[in-house]
């Protein structure tokens, strides 16, 4: 490393490693944006544009209009995968993290790039005008400069593993809950669609993520759209093991021909019994976690209260002694 940056430093001084870094990333930037400038118009796209045009005073056209975002599919080929399987565990991830809008992709990578450029040009900046370069090695330089922008390119990725926890964590805990109505509304007579439905709007304000969940087979049912194949796609949807064991109950229960309320009221007591097995388990796990916490915070202020008067008394003892 050093034997290739001596060089550089010689001819540009100091700052040479980061004056060669700063423009080729410049020009790669340019390049991709000149690129993508240049890009033909998809004659699909363009005829879609005409026809909207053309139906431009409907007020419901407006809004349809409005919910896509024009701006970023002119850099869909930069912002979206070319790999269909890559795309596609991309949209389920972000699915899984709540975000449900055919954009998402595409908003994902234009903050991944966009923070990590954020992050390049704070880099810079924060080694040549805060700190200065003078004490600096140039293996630090090279870290100062480049780490904030791969920080910043990491940074929604991260986000949106925590978001996809939390509301499978979410989804978990009110999972029990939602089969208890689920089967007091099969039982009233209801439908399975007239119960997700109702569910749905019940469990907006306890557990917004699984309703969320709810209100999308609701929604996809209603469009006529097959009810196996919606509830499939509801248990890959959230990705959790509880929904998924529930989605293959409906979906045997319906190939049998089976009574739909008997197999929620098996499964429904079962969701149950593991709530109350979770809660147990978190219980068993607490004294173990508060071990550590209780020697640190317990036993230094117990010694000082047991010794602290003995020791005391023997300081005296000595200067007496004196």
């Amino acid at each position: 490393m050093d034997a290739l940056l001596q060089p550089m430093t010689d001819v540009l001084g100091p700052l040479g490693p980061i004056i060669i870094v700063g423009v080729l990333g410049f020009m790669m930037i340019v390049l991709v944006i000149v690129m993508m400038m240049r890009q033909p118009e998809d004659p699909l796209a363009k005829l879609k544009k005409n026809s909207h045009a053309k139906q431009a005073g409907s007020q419901k056209e407006r809004l349809r209009q409005g919910a896509r975002n024009e701006q970023l599919e002119r850099f869909s080929k930069f912002l979206e995968p070319e790999d269909v399987a890559e795309l596609s565990k991309r949209q389920l991830m972000l699915r899984q993290a709540g975000y449900q809008s055919r954009d998402s992709v595409r908003m994902f990578h234009a903050a991944q790039f966009i923070l990590g450029v954020l992050g390049l040009i704070a880099g810079v900046i924060y080694t040549n005008f805060v700190v200065g370069t003078d004490n600096m090695t140039t293996q630090k330089i090279v870290m100062w400069t480049v780490g904030p922008g791969g920080v910043g390119y990491y940074l929604p990725q991260y986000w949106i593993t925590r978001r996809v926890e939390a509301r499978k964590e979410q989804i978990t805990q009110g999972f029990p809950d939602a089969l208890d109505m689920m089967l007091v509304c099969v039982e009233a007579g209801q439908s399975l669609d007239q119960a997700i439905t109702r569910i749905a709007g019940e469990l907006r304000a306890s557990f917004p993520a699984l309703a969320d969940e709810f209100q999308v087979v609701s929604y996809e049912m209603k469009a006529g759209k097959d009810k196996v194949t919606v509830l499939n796609d509801m248990g890959e949807r959230c990705g959790v093991q509880d929904v998924a064991s529930f989605v293959t109950v409906l979906v045997q229960s319906a190939s049998f021909g089976t009574s739909i309320a008997d197999a929620l009221r098996v499964f429904a007591s079962e969701m149950r019994d593991k709530r109350v097995m979770r809660a147990e388990e978190a219980a068993n796990k607490l004294p173990t976690k508060m071990t550590l916490a209780t020697m640190m915070l317990t036993v230094p202020p117990l010694l000082i209260i047991l010794v602290g008067p003995s020791v005391h008394g023997i300081t005296q003892l000595g200067n007496m002694g004196n």
